[in-house]
This record gives structure tokens, C-alpha cells and sequence, in this order.
């Protein structure tokens, strides 16, 4: 646990290394929990001068590839900036900056876990997927028939079944 304002003025430091089977809501996402990340967090202020945390993860997670649902080693590096604000309202009250860094409201106990895990689950793909895998279930070459191949002859003969 951090305290977000104080941390950030004094340009407070953390560097650790944490169990990938410690972060809860990743486990879903995961093939395997096993591993280490390795993480930093610094205390900064951005380009206008507002207390930030930047937030740096490094490691390998175990995913499972969507084609083939194999085991897949996605390589992770995580360099985020948060901008902390006082509240809600602070937020809402600046325009949103589409290439600019992350807001958050910042607090007398933040934690420090969480916010890694926020930046880890935002970091990883939608669906993951081995970039040579073909998901054919091993079977390399064939043309698998399409699943609207009779929706395609229905269509042709006016789109009634039966006629």
C-alpha cells in the first residue's frame, strides 16, 4: 500500500518481484499460473505537472492460444503513467486526452498489487494466439466445408427450405 499523493511529491520508489499466481483476476486469463513478474513503481508528475505513478511490469505469462487452446508464452512489458486526481469530479472536469496518460483518483491506501494487475489485464491481447498456429485441429491442408454452405443453396433457390 502506497500513499498516492505523498508517494508521488517525493518521487517514492518500489521494485519487487511477484508471483503470477498472486494476481486473482488474472488467473482466468492464464494457461498456467506459474512464473514471476518483476515490477516498478515510481513517483513522478506528467507534463503538466500533476502527480503521477508510473507503473512498470516485466515478465512472461502462460496464456492459451484461442486457435489451438495450446499453451502460449506471451512476453510482457508494461511501462504505464497514471495522473492522480482528487476525485471523481477532477476527472470528469479535464477533457479526455486520447493519447494521454490514464486518470485515477488517488487515496491514502492504494494498492500497489492492484493497480500492476489493472495494467497487466489491459496489456494482454484480446485473443491471444501463436502467430504460426493454424487451429485445424491437426488437420494441416484440408478445406474445412462451411457452416453456411447449405444457407448459400437455400439462398439460391429463393430461400425456402423444402421447395
Amino acid at each position: 500500500m502506497i500513499d498516492g499523493f505523498p508517494f508521488a511529491a517525493a518521487r517514492g520508489e518500489l521494485h519487487g518481484t511477484s508471483a503470477v499466481a498472486g494476481f486473482g483476476r488474472l488467473q482466468d486469463l492464464l494457461n498456467s499460473p506459474e512464473g514471476e513478474l518483476e515490477y516498478w513503481v515510481q513517483g513522478t508528475t506528467d507534463d503538466q505537472g500533476r502527480p503521477a505513478l508510473r507503473l512498470k511490469a516485466k515478465g512472461s505469462l502462460q496464456l492459451t492460444c484461442q486457435r489451438c487452446l495450446g499453451a502460449l508464452e506471451f512476453p510482457l512489458e508494461v511501462d504505464s503513467t497514471l495522473v492522480l486526481a482528487r476525485n471523481e469530479a477532477e476527472i470528469e472536469a479535464q477533457p479526455v486526452e486520447p493519447d494521454g496518460p490514464d486518470r485515477i483518483v488517488g487515496g491514502k491506501e492504494m494498492a500497489v498489487g492492484a493497480l500492476l494487475e489493472d495494467e497487466i489485464l489491459l496489456a494482454i491481447p484480446f485473443a491471444p494466439r501463436h502467430g504460426h498456429c493454424s487451429g485445424t485441429d491437426g488437420r494441416k491442408g484440408e478445406d474445412k466445408a462451411s457452416p453456411f454452405a447449405d444457407l448459400r443453396g437455400l439462398l439460391k433457390r429463393g430461400g425456402r427450405a423444402g421447395n
